[in-house]
């Protein structure tokens, strides 16, 4: 009995839940406002822009006033998002997005050559306009086409960042050789300094003796004295 009682209130559940999900928008209060007036607004704008010449369009574009700013973007969009459309044709879809804290108007507007969507992005709680978007409506081909260069920059960016990890690893490889290379070169110009230094000939005392001997000989010679009487205090060598 309680297991009846349980798939009822499921089933019960399942069914509020699709009639909430199947509500019409057009009977929807939007903050204040009703479906009929944010559609009478966004085609009032779609229709100004259809409407205006290509002077107006560069009046506003050159506009650098800060007040106009947000109209000054949207007409600049405009101008990029239709160029190369071809002819107006009519006013498509419309339609309502509430997705948290934005409300999103979307109205598609048909040319002979592809749609345009013009799109007006509102603050719920107070319904301000936050942004106005225009952007052309992408064929298959160029929605594939960016797909495919997407997946490309994705996988071109994981083998080279793969790329970079195997030789960061391989450099870890590397780094003790070079370590020991270096230990090597400084062992090899230490013995290299040590044998320089043991190559340079040593003063030995016998040198100063027989240098003594040579002094004195030549002193007493010249004085015609003996060298018994000559006592040598020290040897400053003069190179």
């Amino acid at each position: 009995m309680k297991k009846k009682i349980a798939l009822i209130l499921s089933l019960c559940l399942m069914v509020l839940g699709l009639t909430a999900c199947g509500e019409d928008p057009t009977k929807v209060d939007y903050n204040g406002y009703s479906y009929d007036q944010l559609k009478e607004q966004v085609q009032s704008t779609a229709q100004g822009l259809l409407a205006m010449s290509d002077d107006q369009i560069e009046q506003y574009k050159s506009n650098e006033n800060e007040q106009y700013k947000m109209l000054a973007d949207m007409v600049t969009r405009w101008d990029d998002a239709t160029e190369d459309v071809g002819k107006y044709q009519k006013l498509g879809d419309f339609t309502i997005t509430k997705s948290g804290k934005t409300l999103t108007c979307e109205q598609e507007i048909v040319f002979k050559e592809r749609s345009v969507i013009l799109t007006f992005v509102f603050t719920y709680y107070n319904m301000e306009l936050d942004d106005v978007t225009v952007d052309p409506v992408q064929t298959l081909g160029e929605k594939m086409a960016n797909a495919g260069l997407n997946t490309l920059m994705g996988m071109g960016v994981v083998f080279t960042v793969l790329i970079l990890i195997s030789l960061i690893i391989y450099g870890f490889k590397i780094f003790p050789y070079l370590e020991q290379k270096k230990k090597k070169n400084e062992k090899a110009i230490v013995s290299a300094t040590d044998e320089n230094v043991q190559e340079i000939p040593a003063v030995t005392a016998t040198d100063d003796l027989e240098l003594v001997a040579v002094i004195a000989a030549a002193i007493a010679a010249s004085t015609g004295t003996s060298t018994d009487d000559f006592v040598v205090r020290s040897i400053k060598r003069r190179f």
